[in-house]
């Protein structure tokens, strides 16, 4: 499980470190599992930040100390976010993909696609956590239960399962509002896993490397990468 100390960083690093990592929760007796693609950075100091419109009662969990998480309704749904080190900082996690291993397994999939039916049908694998809102629903957060909380071991946390991408594009956020500093490149996302993130940079018309993204290629350090399937991913367990 990540410790406070992992959140106790700048908050871009914390978004591009949590590329990879899986969250886990419990409902019941199963664990749902999904591994995040692509998650945001925010600072009290720039306005497209919560914590720059003030604290309340609401936005207090982003004054608190790092790893403590912060929940609110967006577009009908809710959002996770996570305190980060300096008050009023932290990150979304904006998209993820199923996860399956000894510990989550095709029971736990098959209750999150239960849960996160498309309009049309059973939405794809691919895109079950594809959006804030999504990734929220098919893990069963939900804000009342949750903000203002820390990760508890035995019902929510993030695991660290060796899985590093191999490159991350780095882009402008979604949905701030012009003249909020839309224009900050504080959105990351894992290149390996394009297909299950809100939306790719890389596939907008006319989008040139350099203007609209980056891509990164961190240092490579001692890997244990989970292997991709159809469903998601599979992991080693």
């Amino acid at each position: 499980m990540l410790t406070a100390a992992f959140f106790d960083r700048d908050a871009q690093a914390v978004a591009r470190d949590l590329l990879g990592k899986v969250l886990r929760r419990r409902v019941g007796r199963l664990w749902l599992a999904a591994q995040i693609v692509e998650a945001e950075a925010y600072y009290r100091r720039e306005k497209g930040s919560h914590a720059s419109l003030g604290r309340t009662a609401s936005r207090e969990p982003l004054f608190m100390p790092p790893g403590t998480i912060y929940m609110y309704y967006a577009r009908g749904g809710h959002s996770l976010n996570v305190s980060c080190r300096g008050a009023g900082n932290a990150v979304l996690v904006k998209a993820a993909r199923p996860y399956v291993d000894a510990r989550s397994g095709e029971a736990s999939l098959a209750w999150m696609r239960a849960a996160n039916p498309g309009a049309r049908g059973p939405r794809p694998d691919a895109r079950l956590c594809a959006g804030q809102t999504l990734l929220c629903r098919a893990l069963a957060l939900r804000v009342p239960e949750w903000t203002g909380r820390t990760f508890d071991p035995t019902r929510f946390y993030v695991e660290d399962v060796g899985y590093r991408p191999e490159a991350i594009v780095q882009a402008r956020r979604l949905g701030i509002p012009a003249g909020r500093d839309e224009h900050l490149p504080y959105r990351f996302l894992d290149a390996g896993a394009l297909a299950s993130v809100t939306s790719n940079p890389l596939a907008r018309r006319g989008a040139q490397e350099g203007l609209d993204y980056r891509v990164l290629r961190p240092r490579r350090r001692a890997l244990a990468a989970a292997p991709a399937r159809s469903a998601g991913v599979r992991g080693r367990g």
